[in-house]
Parts: structure tokens; C-alpha cells; sequence
């Protein structure tokens, strides 16, 4: 089977990769896309399409990962052709953001499979789960049973894997911003110092793991803001406030610049990020 990956970034090429360990042939659009995505699909043989058009043509399920803020754009991308296999969105978005790409896809007779990855880049067994949910999910789940990502089908209904994703990450990355802030507050409060002696107490090394989590979010920052604001929106709808993580990705917006960095920042380069406004 054909199978192409929009995107092949850190995340997308590991999914690429658990498919061709399922005897399937991943394929990309090299058209646009950086110099280490370009390697990154070099090193593990993906095969280039020359157009997304070709690749439409080609492909028999289409999986799109990339940032959620434009999870959109790069649906639309695809209404430009006449694709009719299966149209897979495995991105952090909102349960709702996910109905409405599905109405998007319906409307030109694509079938769509709704998914959420809940996990780093799928390099070790039982690491990355990605959860799936639609009429067709089995069929995108297949696609990887011979790699090393993980599957969950969560039945047809549409934006259940979007719902358990935003839950997931709504902890795990919402209780980083909340410590990146208690952080950068006590460090222009002048307690800092303070704060981490009392977290020790007892032998903890609660202190130095803050650190280094803080430290190892910068990577990641420029696209956990965005998901923070899924997760938002997700809350929201669910009829719960909105504004924990709307501060959540205002304060990863503030770490964005570390982006690209060759090394991790020191923990006075990330606070001093944090409090600039």
C-alpha cells in the first residue's frame, strides 16, 4: 500500500518509518520543506512525490502531522486534487477542529480518520501510542501493526482521539507551563533560591528535575503554544474555563526563540525568556 505523510518532521518520520516495517511504501512532497526534513526522508528512504497532486494520485491513505495550527491549511491542500482514499489527522488538535476537517473531507467524498499521538517520536516499543477514531480507523491502524508505534481504535465517532489527546497533553504539557511560570514569578520575586531549597527537603530532587524540564521544553515550545491553544478551545467546548491554558501557551510563545537552538539553555536563559513580555 501507498502511503503518504504530511509531513515527515521528527514525528512523521518515525510513523513513516513503523509503515514500511508493515511492508507499505511511505512517500512525501519534498516541494517546500527543509533541508533537515529533506535528510531526515533521504535517511530512511521515503520516496519523493514531485507534487501533492502526484501524491494524491499515488497514495492510497494520506496522514497529515504537523503543527495544529495549520492542520487546516493542509487539509484544504488536499481538496485541491482528486484524492479518494483515506485522509488521516493525527495532529494536537481540538475535538471540534477534527468535525470540522472531517465535514471538509466529506464534502468531496474522503473518507476521514480522526487520530491523536500521545508519545515522543516512535523509536522504542509501547512508547507512542497514536489513537484513532472513525469508520475507516482499522484500516489506518493496519498500516503500522509491524512497526514500533502503538495503535488504539476508539471506535467511529469522529474527534474521540482529538478528545483523549487534548486530555492527555492538557496535564502533561499544561503542568510544564504552570511551572515554568512558578519558576520565572519566584525568580523576580527574589525567592527562587528559597523555593528550590524547600522543594529539596527531604532529598527530593524535585528541584533539579524542574530544571531540567524547563530547560528541555525550550525545543518544543514553538509548537506546544499552538497546542495549548487547542487544548483551550477543547476545554471550552466541554463547557470548562478556558484560561489556564490560554496563559499555558502565552507562556511557550515567550520560550519560541529557542527553536533551532544547538544546545539546551541554561536555566537563567529560560527564566529571563519567561519574564520578557
Amino acid at each position: 500500500m501507498n502511503i503518504g505523510f504530511l509531513h515527515p518532521g521528527a514525528m512523521g518520520i518515525s510513523l513513516a518509518v513503523s509503515a514500511q516495517a508493515t511492508g507499505h511504501s511511505a512517500h512525501w512532497v519534498p516541494g517546500g520543506r527543509s533541508d533537515e526534513t529533506r535528510k531526515r526522508a533521504e535517511d530512511h528512504n521515503l520516496s519523493e512525490s514531485q507534487s501533492l497532486g502526484d501524491m494524491c494520485e499515488l497514495c492510497d491513505i494520506i496522514i497529515s502531522v504537523c503543527p495544529p495550527h495549520a492542520a487546516v491549511d493542509v487539509a484544504q491542500q488536499i481538496l485541491a486534487f482528486s484524492f479518494k482514499g483515506i485522509y488521516a489527522d493525527v495532529n494536537a488538535i481540538s475535538p471540534e477542529k477534527a468535525k470540522s476537517i472531517h465535514q471538509l473531507m466529506n464534502s468531496r467524498q474522503i473518507d476521514f480518520v480522526d487520530g491523536g499521538i500521545i508519545g515522543g517520536p516512535a523509536w522504542k516499543a509501547e512508547s507512542t501510542w497514536l489513537y484513532l477514531a472513525g469508520e475507516k480507523a482499522a484500516e489506518v491502524s493496519n498500516c503500522f501493526q509491524g512497526g514500533l508505534l502503538e495503535t488504539e481504535l476508539m471506535g467511529p465517532e469522529i474527534g474521540r482521539a482529538s478528545a483523549i489527546k487534548m486530555s492527555f497533553a492538557a496535564y502533561t504539557k499544561g503542568s510544564t507551563a504552570l511551572l515554568c511560570a512558578i519558576m520565572a514569578a519566584a525568580d523576580e520575586m527574589g525567592i527562587r533560591q528559597e523555593l528550590e531549597k524547600q522543594w529539596s527537603r527531604g532529598g527530593s530532587d524535585f528541584a533539579e528535575r524542574t530544571h531540567n524540564r524547563l530547560r528541555r521544553v525550550t525545543a518544543k515550545a514553538w509548537r506546544f503554544s499552538g497546542e495549548m491553544e487547542e487544548i483551550a478551545a477543547t476545554m471550552q467546548d466541554a463547557g470548562l474555563p478556558d484560561g489556564f491554558h490560554l496563559a499555558a501557551a502565552d507562556i511557550y510563545r515567550r520560550m519560541t526563540h529557542f527553536k533551532n537552538s544547538e544546545a539546551l539553555p541554561e536555566i537563567s536563559e529560560v527564566l529571563k525568556s519567561l519574564k520578557s513580555r
